[in-house]
């Protein structure tokens, strides 16, 4: 009897779709074997892995979802739902599908290399790399894995929360963002900011050109609207800046980071504001550096931070970084900008504790 060809077999040539740039035909002729009820499980696998070479993730993720719940006990279908809800940004359970997979199928190294990439998107650096070591040795995956590793080592050896980390961070909660921080965490960083302004400004100039560096979903833009003539918001977080454009007080809002936006920013600004944003970083000297040349003469940087005693600053148990008054007016000399302001806050609650906090107004001479 003749061997079987590629040709014959759907799911190979599926696969070969995928590999020359064709997903969309391979996902067609998939649907057309499940439609036809030839098709399995396999072919319900293959056809999400090829929705997600095609950019249909929603699509995949139910795909995937389906193929799931007719085999829960089938690792493979758990890692491919696993790569779906990663595609779709829903990194905590993507996590726990990898993890499931892995349990059951203990050799299934592809399942352990997605969960060690997925902790280190998450900035789990440690956790990463407990799972990328072992692959090393692995013939078909140690490349991959060894530049996951040098990633992981670099984010372990920076003082800053990773991109990853904190975009995904505040991607799971930005819907729920405002009654969470408002109400549980009773957050008023962008009040207090607020005050210290009203103390440090000319209280006659409310056209101020404004940029608002992690404005999250827009409690500290809303704080200074009256005195914006030019308001710019920027969040490494999408969906933040989802959220925030609905509240429709921005006249520009940027998905980026902080230190980029710093860097190429065009226009020069009369008040830059970081309200509760410092904290995911612990040296402070590069922000610090930058503001200056995108301030006007007399211009202002407000911010709050979390307060450490003594001097420099430390990474805290929630992965928040704490900063000293000694280091912000050190820093702030470095610089060139004076102290206009620096108080002690409390700018939020955490597990029923007060926070103690540090609010500063740095001012370009």
């Amino acid at each position: 009897m003749a061997a079987k060809s590629s040709n014959d077999d759907p799911l190979a040539r599926a696969e070969a779709l995928v590999r020359q740039g064709k997903p969309r035909e391979a996902c067609a002729l998939l649907k057309s074997n499940l439609d036809s009820g030839r098709g399995g499980l396999l072919t319900r696998i293959a056809l999400g892995r090829s929705q997600l070479a095609a950019n249909e993730n929603a699509e995949a993720l139910e795909t995937l979802r389906a193929a799931v719940a007719l085999a829960p006990a089938v690792a493979e279908a758990a890692l491919a739902l696993g790569e779906a809800l990663l595609a779709n940004g829903h990194l905590p359970t993507a996590i726990a599908e990898f993890e499931r997979a892995q349990r059951l199928e203990p050799a299934l190294t592809r399942a352990c290399f997605a969960l060690g990439s997925a902790w280190l998107e998450a900035g789990e650096a440690k956790r990463a790399i407990e799972f990328l070591t072992p692959l090393k040795d692995d013939p078909s995956l140690a490349q991959q894995a060894q530049g996951k590793l040098v990633l992981a080592e670099n984010m372990l050896a920076t003082e800053r929360s990773p991109e990853g980390y904190v975009r995904h961070l505040f991607d799971q909660f930005s819907a729920s963002y405002d009654a969470r921080m408002l109400t549980n965490l009773r957050y008023r960083a962008h009040d207090i900011l607020r005050q210290l302004a009203d103390l440090v400004l000319d209280p006659t100039n409310v056209s101020l050109a404004i940029l608002d560096l992690g404005c999250g979903t827009g409690l500290a833009g809303e704080a200074f609207k009256d005195i914006a003539a030019h308001l710019v918001g920027v969040d490494l977080s999408p969906r933040m800046i989802e959220e925030t454009r609905r509240r429709g007080i921005y006249d520009e809002l940027i998905v980026g980071d902080l230190l980029g936006v710093l860097e190429d920013a065009a226009r020069s600004y009369d008040l830059i504001l970081a309200a509760d944003t410092l904290v995911y970083l612990g040296d402070l000297k590069n922000v610090l550096q930058k503001v200056p040349g995108l301030l006007v003469p007399g211009g202002v940087f407000l911010f709050t931070v979390e307060h450490k005693a003594g001097s420099g600053y430390e990474l805290g148990p929630k992965r928040r970084y704490r900063h000293s008054e000694a280091y912000i007016r050190e820093q702030a000399g470095c610089a060139g900008l004076d102290v206009a302001g620096l108080i002690e806050c409390v700018p939020r609650i955490e597990a029923g504790n007060p926070v103690d906090g540090l609010a500063a107004a740095l001012q370009r001479p």
